[in-house]
Order: C-alpha cells, then sequence, then structure tokens
C-alpha cells in the first residue's frame, strides 16, 4: 500500500502536465491550419514533371 500512496500524486501530477502542454499548444496555434501542409505537398507548382 506504501507504493500507491506514491504513485497516486505522481500520476496526477504526470496528467495536469501533460494537459498543461496540450493547453499550451491550443494556444500558440498548433492545431489551426490542419490541412495546410498536406495541401502544400500535392500543389506545389514548383515541382513539375520532367519531360
Amino acid at each position: 500500500m506504501g507504493g500507491l500512496g506514491d504513485l497516486i500524486p505522481i500520476s496526477l501530477a504526470l496528467g495536469a502536465i501533460g494537459l498543461a502542454a496540450f493547453l499550451w499548444s491550443l494556444k500558440s496555434g498548433q492545431y489551426e491550419d490542419l490541412d495546410g501542409a498536406a495541401e502544400r505537398i500535392l500543389l506545389d507548382e514548383k515541382d513539375r514533371p520532367l519531360d
């Protein structure tokens, strides 16, 4: 039982760190343009087929 008393606060702290990292990524705009990179790869005008 002694180990459980240590593991619960550690797991809560790791969960809080994960939540804080997720909220930071939302605030910094990481999820703003999800399709932009995929479309830029497919629609790049510089990459023309060689003759």
